[in-house]
């Protein structure tokens, strides 16, 4: 039976891969991607062929993966984080739903929800919900239902995808929803450009988060109302006794 692997790759850097990933990518003929992330792997497997799309070309993407795959190479698609979050696990099963010959094999990854939490602190200690605030492919008006349901059960949240060029107001938008339910001193985290170059962390109240300038490397942070600053660490509580 031919293969096709999904690998979820982490930030990009070899440190943030799983052990997994990287013997896959290792096994791998065909790497394909978007752009970006194909620039992060090329350098730790120069050898590889690959196919790369721009952006907004996924289902392109996944065809020529399927084909690849199927012409008999072994293949991997590559994904940010994790191949299910957000990635491109769900398009090619769904793709390959009528190709019983085609193995599809889902490889995890770090997703931004985990690696972002661990440099803040410990931020999703208890019960947390991620959203992404790109309405591409998802409607703003459920996008905002999703926000106000998870701030109203007092959920931590994780925004992905919380600004861009064209979506400069998002973050500020979002932010007006939570503030509906959530106390303006409630403890929030940013982290940009996680595992790579540039990486920066920050906390603040979520009243200064609305004033913050997001971009798409961002991933956002809001705390409960019971987590708190340790040591200028973000905290939320499971409830232990100490």
């Amino acid at each position: 039976m031919k293969k096709l692997y999904v690998v979820g790759i982490g930030p990009g850097n070899l440190e943030g891969m799983t052990g997994e990933a990287v013997r896959t990518l290792k096994s791998a003929e065909v790497i394909v991607g978007y752009l970006v992330y194909v620039d992060l792997v090329r350098p730790m497997f120069p050898e590889k062929e690959y196919i790369v799309t721009p952006m907004r070309q996924e289902t392109e993407r996944c065809r020529m993966a399927i084909d690849s795959a199927m012409s008999g190479k072994v293949t991997a698609v590559i994904c940010s984080g994790d191949a299910g979050v957000y990635g491109m696990a769900g398009l090619i099963l769904t793709l390959a739903e009528n190709t019983p010959e085609l193995d599809v094999i889902v490889v995890p990854g770090v997703t931004a929800a985990l690696s972002g939490a661990a440099l803040l602190g410990a931020p999703i200690g208890h019960d947390f919900a991620v959203i992404s605030l790109s309405d591409l492919l998802t409607p703003w008006e459920k996008i905002e239902r999703r926000l106000e349901l998870a701030a109203s059960a007092d959920f931590c949240i994780v925004l992905y995808n919380p600004a861009s060029r064209k979506r400069a107001d998002y973050l500020r938008n979002a932010c007006d929803i939570l503030l509906r339910y959530a106390s303006k001193d409630t403890i929030c985290g940013v982290v940009r450009e996680i595992g790579r170059e540039g990486q920066a962390v920050r906390t603040m109240r979520l009243c200064e988060l609305r004033e913050y300038q997001a971009d798409m490397f961002t991933t956002v942070f809001i705390g409960n109302s019971q987590t708190s600053l340790k040591s200028g660490r973000m905290v939320t509580p499971r409830g232990y006794r100490i």
